[in-house]
């Protein structure tokens, strides 16, 4: 079993949605596949669901026709036949009609899940009528039906494996099968999410319940590169991955991938394949847990870093000093990134400024506080085990005429970290592609 993952650029067109039916086919064996919305969509709605949240029902609405309006032209591309067209276009109309209803109900975060939702659901729904309208066998199965999250918010493993299993054992012979990424339902049976970038997630924990062969997530781009195509000339694809190595790069800015969607494959050992759509011959990146030993493998950015150093002679040295800071940024639910200690003072990171007066307030109990912000983590990945000599100096050269905040090394055995200031991100991604690759 293949678990094939297509994301929104991948169906953003009714050319592309034809090109990924094609794909389909052409690849051997069971196939479960997973789509996300169309690309755009959930901006759309996010907008929408904005709208309603400052009560501007009539906004709102206006958003909502042209949005059906635009899918309405997708359907009259996408079929060549007037059944299919007319179905496709009573369904595109039963979700707009939906979203009217939502907009004059009182709102609620159950009102934005439920409209966010309607993104995959059309997409899907969309391929769906186009494979039968050519006479392809696929199946159908909603991912309400099987993917659900506990009480934590994170996926219950257990509940998708026996109710996605039921559902496939109830299709004897079938052997395409095609569901929604993203969405889910939580423990009250509300519609819910696997946050932004959750499509990828979607066919990760599919591919580990069902023991599948190989995950595939095709995007646009031809597997994950050694630098940011968008700011670094001449970079190339990295054709073999560690999962650790992928998870950092994930993490640290490389935006084809979710930070966390491949932990499920990494725990039961289904290699994850990256490919491009638009070129499928492309080898892409195949990510396992082989280490390819001695080398470096990429380099990622991750933008909008703040820096926060408490710095105090009293306290520092004192049993339980960390402790309190910690406890701080868990009270506020504020992850860091980076550490640094020293015999005086604590540098640390945080990409998430939403409660970031609060923290400052309660850390200026334990000492003074000083804060950078616009920084930017520049992260190096590869076999990075410390008895490696040589390969961090080689960063720290690349780097020597750009101002460092911080250093963290040692924390993993697959990545050096670099704080930069944000005006310095360009060239520092540029002076190391030079130097390591």
């Amino acid at each position: 079993m293949k678990i094939m993952k297509f994301g929104g650029t991948s169906v953003g067109s009714p050319e592309r949605m034809r090109n990924v039916a094609r794909l389909i086919c052409e690849t051997d064996g069971p196939k479960i596949v997973v789509l996300s919305a169309m690309s755009g969509t959930t901006n759309s709605l996010l907008a929408i669901a904005a709208e309603l949240e400052k009560g501007n029902v009539h906004e709102a609405e206006i958003l909502i026709s042209t949005l059906k309006e635009n899918y309405h032209k997708v359907a009259e591309d996408l079929f060549s036949t007037p059944k299919w067209r007319d179905s496709a276009i009573k369904f595109i109309d039963e979700v707009f009609n939906l979203l009217v209803k939502i907009s004059h109900r009182p709102y609620s975060s159950l009102s934005e899940r439920e409209i966010v939702a309607q993104g995959e659901i059309l997409s899907t729904n969309l391929v769906y009528g186009y494979f039968q309208e050519q006479n392809i066998d696929i199946e159908m199965i909603s991912a309400l039906d099987f993917m659900k999250t506990d009480e934590h918010g994170e996926p219950d493993l257990n509940i998708i494996k026996s109710e996605l299993q039921k559902i496939l054992d109830s299709q004897p012979g079938k052997g395409l099968f095609l569901t929604q990424g993203f969405i889910c339902r939580n423990p009250k049976g509300e519609i819910d999410n696997l946050m932004r970038g959750g499509s990828d997630y979607t066919a990760s924990i599919i591919g580990a319940v069902v023991n599948a062969d190989e995950v595939q997530i095709w995007t646009d781009i031809d597997g994950m590169h050694n630098n940011d195509p968008r700011f670094v000339e001449e970079t190339v694809p990295v054709h073999n991955l560690h999962f650790e190595e992928a998870a950092e790069l994930a993490y640290f800015g490389a935006k084809i991938l979710h930070p966390t969607c491949i932990l499920p494959a990494k725990l039961n050992n289904i290699p994850v394949r990256l490919l491009n759509t638009m070129d499928p011959k492309a080898e892409g990146t195949t990510i396992g847990n082989t280490l390819d030993t001695g080398s470096i493998k990429a380099v990622a950015a991750k933008d909008n870093i703040t820096a926060i150093k408490i710095k105090s002679s009293r306290m520092l040295l004192a049993y339980g000093f960390l402790k309190k800071v910690f406890e701080i940024f868990e009270k506020y639910e504020t992850p860091i990134d980076m550490i640094a200690t020293s015999e005086v003072g604590v540098s640390l990171t945080i990409d998430n400024d939403k409660h970031l007066k609060e923290i400052v307030a309660d850390l200026e109990e334990l000492g003074t506080v000083t804060i950078d912000t616009d920084m930017v983590i520049i992260c190096v990945v590869g076999d990075l085990d410390w008895q490696n000599r040589g390969f961090e100096a080689k960063a720290l050269d690349a780097l020597r005429n750009i101002p460092v905040r911080m250093i963290s090394y040692g924390g993993s055995n697959y990545n050096v970290s670099f704080l930069i200031r944000k005006q310095d991100k360009v060239k520092a991604l540029r002076l190391l592609s030079y130097h390591l690759f």
